[in-house]
């Protein structure tokens, strides 16, 4: 599972080939979830405020995830994602 992003102790991952809809997953200590990416249903529990994180990023990076999550799906390398600032 490639890591794409890193930013305030938060670490977003994708899988290849991984199942629709387009999500990401996410880690922040001992949480671990996964949002999808076009409505933003968050699976799994963490913190609000690292909930707020991860979306304020993905709003930034919407096309870069999609893009992404295209490349995983064939299996191929993926690139990262500039960090949340």
């Amino acid at each position: 599972m490639p890591e794409i992003s890193r930013f305030y102790g938060i670490i977003i991952s994708l899988f290849w080939r991984d199942h629709n809809p387009p999500h990401i997953h996410f880690s922040y200590g001992d949480f671990e979830c996964t949002i999808s990416v076009i409505d933003r249903i968050v699976q799994g529990s963490a913190p609000s405020k690292v909930i707020v994180k991860v979306n304020e990023w993905m709003d930034l990076h919407e096309q870069e995830i999609l893009s992404l999550w295209e490349k995983a799906q064939r299996g191929e390398e993926l690139n990262r994602i500039a960090p949340l600032k």
